[in-house]
């Protein structure tokens, strides 16, 4: 099996930054494409950002400009820079990731358990 474990979340002010990490570890697996979701209170989850294996990124428009996906293929683990932050993007923020585990033949998504992210003065 896999984990998808979140760190780097924590109370900010507007305007300040943080950097969201997301660590894959477990079994021999191979992992395509990640993305970042976010949960704020009383709405659906959204997804702030998707990277390909090769690099391709995606982002939403609320993101666009401020946030930057990356990842570390070597180390299994994918970044999320956030800048700027507003306090609407307060939310839970989730990795997810399309993993196959050897052996098996098809990816399946994956998601790790959240961190939550407050921009408040």
């Amino acid at each position: 099996q896999v984990q998808l474990v979140e760190s780097g979340g924590g109370l900010v002010q507007p305007g300040e930054s943080l950097r969201l990490s997301c660590a894959v570890s477990g079994s021999r697996f191979s992992i395509n494409a990640m993305a970042w979701y976010r949960q704020a209170p009383g709405k659906q989850r959204e997804m702030v950002a998707t990277i390909t294996v090769r690099g391709s990124t995606t982002y939403a428009d609320s993101a666009k400009g401020r946030f930057t996906i990356s990842r570390d293929n070597a180390k299994n683990t994918m970044y999320l820079q956030m800048n700027s932050l507003k306090p609407e993007d307060t939310a839970v923020y989730y990795c997810n990731a399309d993993i196959r585990i050897s052996g098996t033949w098809n990816f399946r998504g994956y998601w790790g358990q959240g961190t939550q992210v407050t921009v408040s003065s």
